[in-house]
């Protein structure tokens, strides 16, 4: 098996599990930043109403950032997509910006928790999806083998 069509370790499940728990959370931030935390920012003051919507941006684009990527990883699984095309630079997980973790500090609790959530799960998907380039780079005993010997002559 070339490393074009090599299967990496991450396994159906897990997948499966990620993206039921993306799926939830998005529902969930969704549902509280277009109702509940409406009335939350508009208690804050102006700075922080904006600094509430930029991070509300920011939750979103994290998770949906998350949801493509476990697309990706499910079609590849599928036999939809090559390894190789599911670790294509464009099927990575997307870079997604960091929240003020001071600003964030000072918005309502569960605007902190939606927020912290989104970071949390981004963070153990690019663990993930960092740790699959390992995977591939590590290859077959035999290719390793065949490099270790032609590295030393």
């Amino acid at each position: 098996m070339d490393s074009g069509t090599k299967k990496i370790g991450l396994t159906p499940r897990l997948v499966s599990a990620l993206y039921t728990e993306a799926m939830l959370l998005a529902d969930e931030a969704r549902a509280y930043f277009d109702e509940h935390g409406r009335d939350d920012r508009d208690t804050l003051a102006p700075m922080l109403r904006v600094g509430f919507s930029c991070e509300s941006l920011k939750v979103t684009t994290r998770l949906m950032h998350v949801i493509a990527w476990l697309l990706t990883r499910r079609a590849v699984e599928a036999g939809e997509l090559s390894e190789s095309q599911g670790l294509h630079n464009s099927r990575r997980l997307g870079h997604a910006a960091e929240s003020d973790m001071v600003l964030v500090a000072q918005l309502p609790a569960d605007a902190q928790s939606m927020i912290e959530s989104s970071i949390e799960l981004y963070a153990r998907v690019k663990r993930i999806d960092t740790g699959l380039d390992a995977e591939m780079e590590a290859g077959s005993p035999a290719n390793t083998l065949l490099k270790r010997l032609q590295a030393s002559f």
